[in-house]
């Protein structure tokens, strides 16, 4: 597979890049995409939330009353989750939300995004992206020559310097990640997704195995 690659300044380059037709090239498996997908966002979840029990709660730590001849129900704390200001009962306690799939699964979700993405004409190939100034005027003019303006763009380059990162840091609708890193969701948030030539290479070399 050959695809085009275009300058910063927006023309298409004379060259092409050519890339794997096992990685770019195959039909799409949408459920691992899901299994993916939904595995990374469950990771990211902190899963620190907590209530008290009633042995946790202040308060509570003699018999209200006696246990008969008052009439009322026996109580052995003010503190049960009956009561005003007891603990939660079966309420939530912190835990890990980890959702484990196979690495072929994980490489197969991510090779489908790409395909997706190439056989769609959402992916587009950069020279580079290095930058000669951390300025976000000069990162919006190139965004402009690519015609990539109002689109939520994913760019993944090789190596994310430091003038890329702070000059497109400021755009809501932009975000640079390393190649090698970027997850199935990563790839599939977006509405372009745009490689440096170095960058597809890394992930035609990575995923090829």
């Amino acid at each position: 597979m050959k695809l085009d690659i275009y300058n910063k300044t927006g023309k298409k380059s004379t060259k092409k890049l050519t890339l794997s037709d096992s990685v770019f090239g195959i039909e799409p498996n949408e459920h691992s995409v899901y299994l993916a997908v939904n595995s990374e966002l469950a990771a990211l979840r902190q899963g620190s939330h907590s209530t008290k029990t009633r042995a946790e709660v202040s308060g509570g730590g003699t018999k209200p009353y006696k246990q008969k001849g008052t009439g009322r129900a026996r109580v052995g704390s003010t503190r049960n989750p009956a009561r005003v200001h007891g603990g939660s009962a079966f309420g939530p306690k912190p835990h890990k939300y980890e959702k484990k799939i196979n690495k072929k699964v994980r490489q197969l979700a991510r090779k489908s995004v790409l395909s997706q993405k190439v056989s769609s004409g959402k992916f587009l190939v950069v020279s580079d992206f290095t930058m000669d100034a951390p300025k976000t005027k000069d990162f919006i003019q190139v965004i402009n020559n690519l015609n990539l303006d109002g689109k939520k763009v994913t760019i993944l380059a090789d190596e994310v310097e430091d003038n890329l990162f702070y000059g497109s840091r400021n755009l809501k609708y932009v975000t640079v990640i390393p190649a090698k890193t970027a997850s199935t969701f990563d790839m599939l948030d977006c509405q372009t997704l745009v490689v440096d030539v170095a960058g597809a290479e890394s992930l035609n070399a990575q995923l090829a195995e």
